[in-house]
């Protein structure tokens, strides 16, 4: 028997409630890979990866994610469509049908943790119904040392059940699919869904609660790498402005690709141990760390392989636009050792603007910041989904809102803080179109973006002169090396100058709705960063 085996036989899960289980615990990643195959519940493909299908649901089901409104979330929670109440009393039944239905089952137990600083570790441990559920936390929680598990002490745990239907009348869910948080009893769980990123976001949207209120730590949903001076760089973005495309920088070490947190000893650390990424169109000249990281231990989802054979083909998205893979972060050649960065100097909000308005690089004052961060902000272009047919505006407050139960004015003003404590600069990135919206422009070069973004790092923007924009009154450097001055002011490249100007007006006003929900929570700073719409 072998050390794991030895101490799966010691670990009890009655505890939580699960009686006479048989325990795998803390499978390796080959096992967990040969038990998907065995069984019959996944494939290996040709690059080594194992792939599975996770069902019914092939992303997030936010209408079904709930916290339980209890005395700790009570007063704090931004309750509303994003944070749904559970009844505390409806989470318990919940949880013992939940845990009565793993009862007598085989399951899979991980003790793994969240949060690369030791400081805000947090022991996490997950229980689920399936090999391949097991092996995503295996990628995506950080991994202990063999020699900390016999003393391990769970703070929070997972419990994932993806056969487990709910019946909405009696339980009080919405439908057969649910994930809920429970402070008090510091719990994620998730029922009726196969969905992984449900664990992941789970213990996220813990994090983003613990961290502010208890630890003075501001969480973000961004990526982040190092420079060789040891300076940190934070990119926040919405799908599709390209976060993982422009953290990933041959010159730079990644520190991670979607969560961090920033801390009061002015630290930027990684909430996880792995990667979880799009893999819809995938290349390996476009995304080559990603192409290269699937690979054995890898877990590709709802993927189609070509007629014949186990060769994942990445354009077809028959079973979802979705089509996702996770990898441990080792996985990657270019990371930073104990994915923890420090001397933040630069934050990049990233935006896809397909109406064309924004400028391709400007630089925000603290107030703009704060107030670009609580808006959020991207943009749908026309076909990419049913009934868009122009330009949409899409706000996502801080970058993340379903994943924030406190209010967003909340991270703001954290964040302005760290910008004015750390003399951190802050550039909007526009990736979106120049030279008129979608349709009429053309997307920015991406060698132009990279250019902004290296010129911004580099400090070689410092010196140049800026001009403030006529709606947004953002700051416009009017030259950066390595880019066409033409497309630094986004009028200039609008054959229609009328027309920007009324279309920039527009946009200004689709911010200001977006905003009016904010406004009664807003210091008098973060309501000067908006748009001029007079």
């Amino acid at each position: 028997m072998d050390n794991n085996t030895l101490f799966a036989q010691s670990i009890s899960l009655k505890d939580l409630g699960i009686e006479n289980a048989t325990v795998r615990y803390q499978l390796s990643a080959d096992e967990l890979h040969a038990i998907t195959v065995q069984s019959g519940q996944g494939v290996e493909a040709s690059t080594g990866a194992l792939a599975i299908n996770t069902g019914e649901f092939t992303g997030r089901s936010p209408q079904d994610r709930f916290i339980v409104r209890d005395s700790i979330t009570e007063d704090k929670v931004w309750w509303g469509n994003v944070n749904i109440p559970f009844a505390p009393e409806a989470f318990e039944k919940l949880y013992n049908k939940v845990t009565a239905f793993l009862s007598n089952k085989e399951v899979f137990v991980r003790d793994s943790y969240v949060c690369s600083d030791d400081n805000y570790r947090l022991n996490v441990r997950v229980v689920t119904e399936t090999a391949w559920s097991n092996l995503f936390c295996y990628n995506m929680f950080l991994r202990p040392e063999e020699s900390e598990l016999a003393n391990f002490t769970p703070e929070w745990t997972v419990v994932c059940a993806p056969s487990f239907m709910a019946d909405p009348a009696v339980d009080g869910t919405r439908q057969s699919n649910f994930a809920i948080l429970d402070f008090t009893k510091k719990v994620a769980l998730i029922g009726g869904t196969g969905y992984t990123g449900e664990m992941k976001k789970g213990i996220f949207s813990a994090l983003n609660f613990i961290l502010p209120v208890f630890k003075n730590t501001l969480p973000m949903h961004c990526s982040a790498n190092v420079g060789k001076n040891g300076d940190t760089a934070i990119f926040f973005g919405l799908s599709g402005t390209g976060k993982t495309t422009l953290s990933a920088d041959p010159e730079r070490k990644l520190i991670g690709d979607d969560e961090h947190g920033w801390t009061s000893e002015n630290t930027v650390f990684n909430f996880e141990g792995g990667c979880y990424a799009k893999v819809i169109n995938l290349s390996e000249e476009n995304e080559p760390d990603i192409f290269r990281a699937i690979k054995k231990g890898a877990l590709l989802e709802n993927v189609v392989f070509k007629a014949g054979t186990n060769e994942v083909d990445y354009d077809d998205v028959s079973i979802t636009q979705n089509t996702r893979v996770s990898y441990p972060i080792t996985h990657i050649d270019n990371i930073q050792p104990g994915s923890i960065g420090h001397n933040p100097k630069n934050i990049f909000f990233l935006t896809a603007d397909s109406f064309g308005i924004l400028p391709p690089i400007s630089k925000l004052t603290p107030g703009q910041a704060a107030y670009h961060f609580i808006s959020g902000y991207t943009a749908k272009v026309a076909g990419t989904e049913a009934g868009v047919t122009e330009p949409q505006p899409n706000f996502s407050a801080c970058f993340g809102a379903p994943f924030m139960p406190l209010h967003p004015t909340k991270y703001a003003e954290m964040l302005s803080k760290k910008m004015k404590d750390a003399g951190v600069k802050v550039w909007l990135i526009n990736t979106g179109w120049t030279g008129g919206p979608y349709g009429t422009g053309s997307r920015m070069k991406l060698k132009y973006t990279r250019a902004m973004i290296t010129a911004a790092l580099n400090g070689e923007l410092d010196n140049v002169e800026f001009k403030n924009h006529s709606v947004f009154g953002i700051a416009e450097p009017t030259s950066c090396p390595n880019v066409p001055e033409e497309i630094l002011n986004p009028r200039n490249t609008w054959e229609d100058k009328d027309l920007y100007d009324k279309k920039a007006l527009e946009l200004a006003q689709k911010f200001k709705a977006n905003f009016a929900k904010f406004e009664e929570f807003a210091n008098a700073e973060i309501l000067a960063g908006a748009p001029i719409t007079e």
